[in-house]
């Protein structure tokens, strides 16, 4: 796939609550570049989570389509295996699994891949040291800080190398330090694996540091 790849169009899409009374999407279009690194930012309520959740096939327009790689999701039949194939989400809450370790969680992801048990140890290894969590690899998720938590969050979601990152204000748990950690492990994963990086933030730094901002007003894109 070359960096100029559209990887993702969005085209007309509406999400609509309440038989229409909610309008938390209207007619958003936008395409998106494999390689590009976007800041999607705006007022809390604004749609930016909803916008998140039509792309990764965790919800569907009321109108629109949406397609990643050429293929509309509402044509999917597999939502599970198109995610494992295509998309890594790190949302705002860690989602961490309480009974197993830092590391345990990093690698589950690549159980469904069929990697040997060995390659997932090294892989997840390979992605704490990156986030600087090697000291607390074998910890449990409720030993650690919220903010390790969420850095491992992002390990999790990197681990699988997807060509299209879906991040719901993934630092906003951070502090400093681990925030130009995580953003530039971020812009880091799209420019090594020509990924489409789709960040919603309110954080000045990241939008800054995008390629491109995509700004949400009442569920429109301001042009």
């Amino acid at each position: 796939m070359s960096d100029t790849t559209i990887l993702l169009a969005v085209t007309e899409v509406s999400r609509h609550h309440d038989g229409g009374a909610v309008k938390a999407l209207d007619g958003v279009t936008f395409e998106a570049r494999a390689g590009e690194v976007l800041a999607l930012t705006g007022p809390s309520g604004c749609g930016k989570s909803t916008l998140l959740s039509l792309i990764g096939l965790l919800d569907q327009p009321t109108f629109g389509s949406v397609c990643i790689a050429g293929e509309n999701l509402a044509t999917v039949r597999q939502p599970a295996n198109f995610r494992l194939q295509h998309i890594g989400f790190v949302f705002q809450f860690h989602h961490m699994v309480a009974t197993m370790t830092l590391l345990e969680n990093v690698a589950a992801p690549l159980v469904a891949l069929g990697l040997h048990r060995r390659e997932r140890r090294a892989r997840a290894s390979e992605m704490l040291a990156q986030m600087d969590l090697s000291a607390r690899a074998n910890f449990l998720p409720a030993k650690v800080s919220g903010g390790e938590r969420q850095r491992a969050a992002v390990a999790r979601a990197l681990i699988t190398r997807p060509p299209l990152l879906l991040a719901d204000e993934p630092t906003g748990n951070l502090d400093s330090h681990n925030n130009t950690l995580v953003v530039e492990l971020l812009m880091a994963h799209a420019r090594a694996h020509g990924a489409l990086v789709l960040i919603a933030t309110h954080n000045p730094e990241i939008a800054r540091l995008a390629d491109r901002r995509l700004e949400l007003c009442d569920g429109r894109l301001r042009a």
